[in-house]
Parts: C-alpha cells; structure tokens; sequence
C-alpha cells in the first residue's frame, strides 16, 4: 500500500486514473450512442427495407458473440494493411489500435444494442395517434420526430443512455484486444482490476472492485427506475 498522503480509499492514483479513464470512455461512447444510436433506432422501427432484419441482427450480434471474437476483428480492421486502419493512417499519421479513440470506436460497436433495444422499445411505446397529431398539423417527419417522438419517449432513452455507460463500464475482453494496458492512454478499470489481481494484491483489488460495483449498482438502480415509471 503506497502512502497515506498518496492514496483516497485506500486506492493509489493509477488506479483512480484507471477509473477516470474509464468514465471519459463511458461518457464519450455514451454520447455517440445517443448521436448515432437514436435515428438507428427509430429507423429499424420504421423502415420497410427487406434488409432490415439482417441491419438489426448485426446491431444485435454483440449481445451473443463474445467479446474477444469483436475484439479481434475490430483489431483486423484497425491494421494500416486494411482498408478502414490504413484510410485513419493516412488522415491523422497515428495508428487506430491501443489509442484511446480505437477504444471508443470499439465501444461503441460492443455497446451499440444495449442502448439502441432500449430505444427501439421506447420510440414504440408512443401511441401513434399523438405522432400522427403531429404530422396532421403540418410538421415535417424530423420535427416530428425530435419535437414530439423523443421527449415522449424520454424515459425509455435515458434508461438505454445509461445501460449503455454501465455496459462500457464493465467492458474487458474488447478494450484488452484493442487497447492494451497502456497508463493513462488504454488502462481501463476492468484492466488495472484484472492486473491487481495478477499481482496477489487481493486488499486493493477488493477495495477497487467494490468501488466497481457500488457504481454498476447505481446505474442499474437508475435503469431500473426509468424503466418502472415508463410503463405505469
């Protein structure tokens, strides 16, 4: 255990770092997920492309295929000799993997149908006849849709927003394949937790995990009221 002065918690700073570099991942993925997660959704709910069903099975395929087998892929994906790793080389001169910004991508594809099922469930609970009120008065489909649509579905968005930061939060077999172990830059928590543990240092590990722990719950406390008061 480092110095008292040096320590909050009993914890010592990599690993608070760790925990901060996690949350900045969480925010970011859970920002782009809102982004880019919402017109997703509301797009599967509505679209009568006969591919459809093939897009939402993709979105959905993370939920059932472990972590490690995207990992290795996005990893594929993220080498200069591949068409997406090689395009990001010759725009920005550093590589995408073990950067804070593959994570993110990472994430956001691992993460992606935890908060966009939520959304489709939430878009779908709005009676039509409120949304059809809406288009009669003139309004076209994206003021529909952003004016009316979402803040009726509130809610249900928010509860998929924080699904999605809680499932970030615990991600490790993706961030591990992607990022590494790299301080300050890739180490996430689930990581620093990992190698506390590889090293026998079971009091710290103890300590951080129930810090892990206290937050998961709170998130999912969160969810789980969102979601009780969406469908009274």
């Amino acid at each position: 255990m480092g110095d008292p002065a040096s320590t909050f918690l009993g914890l010592p700073p990599p690993l608070w770092q760790s925990l901060a570099l996690t949350l900045k991942l969480a925010a970011t993925t859970t920002v782009i997920l809102g982004v880019a997660g919402l017109p997703l959704a509301h797009w599967l709910n509505t679209t009568r492309w006969r591919l459809a069903p093939l897009i939402e099975t993709l979105v959905t395929l993370p939920i059932v295929l472990p972590p490690t087998v995207i990992g290795f892929y996005l990893l594929v994906a993220f080498s200069p000799h591949q068409a997406p790793g090689r395009w990001w080389y010759a725009v920005t001169g550093a590589p995408l993997a073990f950067t804070f910004t593959g994570l993110v991508i990472a994430s956001v594809f691992y993460s992606l149908p935890f908060a966009v099922q939520p959304f489709q469930a939430a878009l779908r609970a709005v009676p039509r006849e409120l949304l059809d009120a809406g288009t009669a008065l003139g309004a076209p489909p994206w003021r529909v849709f952003g004016r009316l649509h979402i803040p009726l579905a509130w809610r249900g968005i928010a509860a998929g927003l924080t699904l999605g930061f809680a499932h970030t939060l615990g991600e490790f077999g993706v961030v591990l394949m992607i990022g590494g172990s790299i301080p300050g830059v890739t180490k996430v928590a689930s990581i620093s937790l990992y190698d506390e543990v590889q090293k026998l240092e079971y009091p710290q590990a103890h300590a951080f995990a129930a810090v892990l722990l206290g937050l998961s719950f709170l998130l999912l406390l969160i969810v789980t009221l969102l979601q009780r008061r969406q469908v009274r």
